[in-house]
């Protein structure tokens, strides 16, 4: 049972970085000013570029959290894993320093739990 949790959590924390990577990259203007309110709405277009960066970056960590599950061997599989899931933690915590704590619950936290149970399953 916890390795199905660990892998459910896992796969949403994937869905959830191709999401922000799908906004960032192609909706910053539309659904990007939607998501951030907080944000001056005069700075998306300007911010466009610096967007499509950040959803580049998210498309990697989604991308080494989907090659986790394509891999044969369980332990290789986990040290990807996690390794993965350690680098949504430092960018969420880094984030949440930087720029609104909210990040920490929205991506650190999550990544955190399903490290969690990562862990154990293994």
């Amino acid at each position: 049972m916890v390795f199905v949790i660990a892998q459910v959590l896992t796969a949403l924390i994937a869905l959830g970085h191709l999401y922000f990577l799908w906004m960032e990259m192609f909706a910053w203007e539309t659904v990007g000013k939607k998501t951030f309110r907080g944000f001056p709405k005069e700075l998306f277009k300007p911010t466009k570029g610096m967007a499509a960066n950040q959803g580049l970056y998210n498309g990697f960590l989604a991308a080494g959290l989907i090659w986790s599950f394509l891999i044969s061997d369980p332990q290789w599989a986990t040290n990807i894993r996690l390794f993965f899931l350690g680098c949504v933690i430092v960018a969420g915590l880094f984030g949440a320093l930087t720029v609104s704590r909210k990040i920490f619950t929205f991506q650190a936290l999550p990544a955190i739990i399903a490290l969690i149970f990562v862990l154990f399953a293994s």
